[in-house]
């Protein structure tokens, strides 16, 4: 099945990639390939209007706010106005929360588009099994900032709800492995997530985005990463661990 098959029948999916469209966080070539559906994809024109509609009022409360050293930092590197850092140097995780700073620069409207997406899919899609109540929620997306799953957290019931919206090609030899990364020190696990559908995982004490600002999914061996210490196979989707 192709991308644009999935969105087309995949409602969820094609109302995440609206919204992202609708607060501009849907950049560059997968813009694009959303842009050229529209002419005959009616029922994502709808969803992106009604976006629109949703989130326009929201810049009216937004207050100023001067972007941060990092974040300035962070589009110099982007730019090229400054030479990279040897990343030879750098642990792939150190380099996830480099990235983690940048977009937490937008953590206003990226809060605010986590609140609206959990109340259209509780609205919409009675099937998708999210907490009542959630406190923390995250959208996990791959290098091609495809939204590949929705990840609720209810402190209350220490109970985390993994909804995967594109299903995931996983060799029988292979498991996806969810991974909280902190803000210092390894990445720690949170369980083995299903290629497709929804799990449920319990959710450890100290799981809060104050403590934990990154989720991440690797791709392991089967049954989970063999070291105990940390993952062992690449990062395929991530997101930013967000109170709503």
């Amino acid at each position: 099945m192709t991308i644009r098959q999935n969105v087309r029948q995949n409602a969820t999916l094609r109302e995440m990639l609206a919204a992202e469209y609708a607060l501009g966080t849907l950049k560059g070539g997968a813009r694009r390939r959303l842009e050229s559906w529209l002419a005959d994809d009616a029922a994502l024109r709808f969803a992106i209007s009604e976006w629109q509609d949703r989130l326009n009022p929201m810049s009216e409360f937004a207050t100023p706010e001067q972007p941060s050293p990092e974040v300035w930092r962070a589009i110099s590197k982007q730019i090229g106005l400054k030479k990279a850092e040897q990343q030879s140097r750098k642990s792939f995780w150190l380099n996830l929360r480099e990235d983690l700073s940048f977009w937490r620069g937008l953590g206003m409207t990226s809060t605010a588009l986590a609140t609206v997406l959990i109340a259209v899919l509780l609205t919409r899609q009675p099937e998708v099994a999210v907490p009542q109540a959630p406190m923390f929620v995250a959208t996990l997306t791959n290098e091609q900032a495809q939204p590949i799953a929705l990840v609720t957290g209810d402190a209350h019931n220490h109970k985390m709800v993994i909804k995967v919206v594109t299903r995931q090609a996983v060799a029988e030899d292979k498991s996806l492995e969810l991974w909280a990364v902190p803000k210092d020190g390894a990445p720690r696990s949170l369980g083995l997530i299903a290629a497709d559908g929804t799990v449920t995982l319990p959710m450890p004490a100290g799981s809060s985005p104050d403590s934990i600002p990154l989720l991440a999914v690797t791709l392991e061996p089967k049954g989970g990463s063999p070291n105990p210490n940390g993952p062992t196979g690449p990062v395929v989707f991530k997101g930013a661990w967000l109170n709503i």
